[in-house]
């Protein structure tokens, strides 16, 4: 799935039911921090919600030899896009569910999984992305309230 990079902003939502119609809600926090403002017309796009066992058994991995490496062998590129963060990197996250070890799990660009120590569901925060995986990434909190 490709992201448009004039994503605003992400976060988890339950569809309701009000009067006849049915109504998604904009976190308070979206229009407190800009992303979002009141009156404005914005596209919106629904994805499923997988959990995180669910998204990496869904994921396989495909390689394309495109260049020799020193020793005359093939070297496999992977297909699959980059992760969309970088160690060291500064993210503003909301962790969404709690992970088998007890971590927080927060997603970002194309469902891109970061666990986040210490977090819990619902929290926002600053974190310092410390490892960086291809299916995930691990980001250490350096401020829990934004």
């Amino acid at each position: 799935m490709e992201i448009s990079d004039k994503l605003l902003c992400l976060f988890s939502a339950d569809v309701t039911l009000k009067g006849d119609e049915y109504v998604v809600s904009v976190p308070r926090r979206e229009i407190d921090t800009g992303s979002v403002e009141p009156g404005e017309t914005y596209r919106v796009a629904l994805i499923s919600r997988e959990t995180e066992t669910e998204s990496s058994e869904n994921q396989t991995e495909t390689t394309a030899t495109q260049s020799e490496n020193g020793n005359g062998g093939p070297t496999p590129v992977s297909s699959e896009p980059q992760p969309p963060v970088e160690g060291g990197e500064i993210r503003y996250v909301e962790v969404e569910d709690i992970g088998k070890q007890g971590d927080g799990i927060a997603r970002v660009e194309r469902g891109y999984v970061i666990i986040v120590p210490g977090a819990e569901i619902g929290e926002r925060v600053k974190v310092e992305i410390t490892e960086v995986k291809s299916n995930f990434a691990v980001g250490e909190i350096i401020d829990e309230e934004f």
